[in-house]
């Protein structure tokens, strides 16, 4: 195995002749997500075999964003990657050392594809932003764009939210006076995605399946070409957006921390697995039962979270996934 010292950092660009829209795909934020990678590398090959041409604009590829992770094989070198993403003067870890190269990059894009996968078995899905605001937690105003992206990837489930929740949690956990810097904590829910938007793009996390699923970079291909497609790169026509009377659109509204360690959930849960008011989710140290507070789904359920972090979210249905203010 390479040393962290001897590793690079590598993306490939392709401009067209035309004006246009300035793209970046990103795969590999976690090394053992894979799917993303061999969709990159697909249509590397046929950008480099000729059988597709950048017509407009430029696309950025960014095949492996974790050297270090992908060589281990596990989600993480040194720290999440995907947390905490900003340039540090005094790099402390591998993970900031990518920071400061990729950052920079990102804020030369105007739009950002990073591909993911996740743990358990479920279908693919993509995380989109806020409505456009100008509050202070991720003022925006590209939702009208990212969300008409995010329905011609070829999924059919939406979640947003994910910020303003994970930032709601970080703010209990600091009121319960754990001594968290409550503004690093904040600093924390930031990854690819969030960063991108703070620079005034956008940007979309397509989760493409369970990282073994072999149809996984499948997914990732199909919405790579659909994402040129749709932003005129190459010249192909517009794919058609989902409808919306197929979408599931979802909103985090509540994130449950572990108390102790030995919390425990009474069954493996799986991401959008369904609940009703009342179910029985969980059993704290103490014996005392976790139930679901409304009908929704489980999201990001973490058998191994430590405790005063994050083990489960929730989600209830978005009917108002296509207004924008």
């Amino acid at each position: 195995m390479s040393s962290p010292n001897k590793m690079q950092f590598k993306s490939v660009n392709y401009t067209g002749l035309r004006p246009g829209v300035k793209l970046i795909v990103t795969g590999a934020v976690h090394g053992n997500e894979t799917a993303g990678t061999k969709g990159i590398l697909r249509v590397m090959e046929q950008i480099d075999s000729g059988a597709l041409t950048v017509a407009a604009g430029s696309v950025t590829f960014v095949p492996i964003t974790n050297p270090l992770a992908y060589q281990l094989g596990q989600r993480a070198g040194d720290r999440n990657l995907n947390r905490n993403l900003f340039p540090n003067e005094n790099p402390q870890d591998f993970e900031d050392h990518i920071a400061n190269w990729l950052c920079p990059l990102l804020a030369q894009h105007e739009v950002l594809l990073d591909l993911h996968s996740f743990n358990a078995q479920s279908e693919p899905f993509v995380m989109v932003g806020p409505r456009n605001n100008g509050g202070l937690l991720q003022p925006f105003e590209h939702a009208q764009k990212e969300r008409a992206l995010a329905r011609v990837l070829g999924v059919r489930r939406f979640v947003d939210g994910w910020l303003a929740t994970y930032g709601a949690g970080v703010k209990r956990r600091a009121k319960g006076g754990d001594g968290l810097d409550l503004e690093l904590q904040l600093r924390y829910g930031v990854g690819t995605t969030e960063f991108m938007r703070s620079t005034g793009g956008y940007a979309l996390t397509l989760e493409c399946g369970q990282h073994a699923d072999p149809q996984a970079p499948e997914v990732a291909y199909r919405a790579i070409m659909n994402t040129l497609a749709h932003l005129g790169v190459i010249d192909a026509p517009a794919p058609e957006p989902i409808p919306l009377d197929q979408m599931e659109a979802l909103s985090m509204v509540e994130v449950h921390d572990k108390l102790h360690d030995d919390d425990r959930f009474v069954k493996t849960w799986a991401s959008f697995d369904p609940v009703k008011a009342g179910d029985q989710i969980g059993v704290r140290a103490d014996g005392s039962p976790v139930h679901a507070e409304f009908d929704g789904r489980i999201l990001f359920p973490d058998t191994n979270a430590k405790a005063n972090h994050e083990w489960y979210y929730m989600t209830r249905p978005n009917p108002d996934f296509e207004r924008y203010e």
